[in-house]
């Protein structure tokens, strides 16, 4: 009873957290090509799907004010493409603006997409390592419910989830964070080979929020 109250609250928390930034990405008016300055390790921010880059804006602004150039990917839009033709969105950025040893910071789907990069032959040379926060790398058992086939697709059966967890090369530089509760993804984020990080928190949006994961990422830009 105690556990459940817990979650129940962490999950509250969690669309309250959810609600205010989609709202405030809406209104936001700010010019992308304003964090790409810095000469830090370049980032480059990859948000969930539903999401546009301004979801991760707080993230953003604090990773640019340590002195790292952060970059959004404005093709991927609200990151409905399949996990693959939204890796090529990420690829021909990189290599359009030839970007190196490049942080990926992802979030939800967006770690699925960072993955995929970093397993191409080509631009997976181009990345460091990604700090992924809250991704379904085995897939959620929701997703076997859903309609919608961007969301469908997050079943643990689907192709594309099982193809992806066959590519174990990029793992050894995957900082995977996630919560001890995620009302999304009730299996975890857990990847095999990578660095796990659990904190004693839920939630699938909010603990983006949480210092632990600007540290993770500072860690891995260091």
């Amino acid at each position: 009873m105690r556990r459940a109250l817990r979650d129940a609250t962490w999950w509250i928390a969690d669309y309250a957290y959810a609600a205010v930034w989609q709202v405030r990405a809406f209104f936001s008016r700010t010019d992308p090509g304003d964090f790409r300055s810095g000469d830090g390790t370049p980032i480059v921010v990859l948000p969930g799907v539903y999401e546009t880059w301004r979801f991760l804006q707080p993230l953003i602004t604090e990773l640019h004010d340590r002195g790292h150039p952060v970059h959004v990917i404005a093709a991927l839009g609200w990151n409905r493409w399949p996990v693959p033709r939204a890796a090529r969105h990420v690829t021909d950025y990189l290599e359009q603006h030839d970007l190196h040893d490049v942080v990926i910071v992802a979030h939800s789907k967006g770690g699925l997409v960072g993955k995929q990069v970093m397993a191409d032959a080509a631009a997976g040379g181009r990345i460091r390592g990604m700090v992924a926060v809250a991704s379904p790398f085995a897939g959620s058992v929701y997703g076997r419910l859903m309609l919608v086939p961007s969301l469908r697709a997050f079943s643990p059966s689907a192709p594309g989830i099982l193809a992806l967890a066959r590519e174990v090369s990029p793992n050894p530089r995957i900082v995977s964070v996630y919560g001890d509760f995620d009302p999304h993804i009730p299996g975890g984020s857990e990847l095999d080979g990578a660095r796990n990080v659990r904190l004693e928190t839920g939630g699938h949006f909010r603990i983006l929020a949480h210092p632990r994961v600007i540290a993770e990422v500072v860690r891995l830009a260091g």
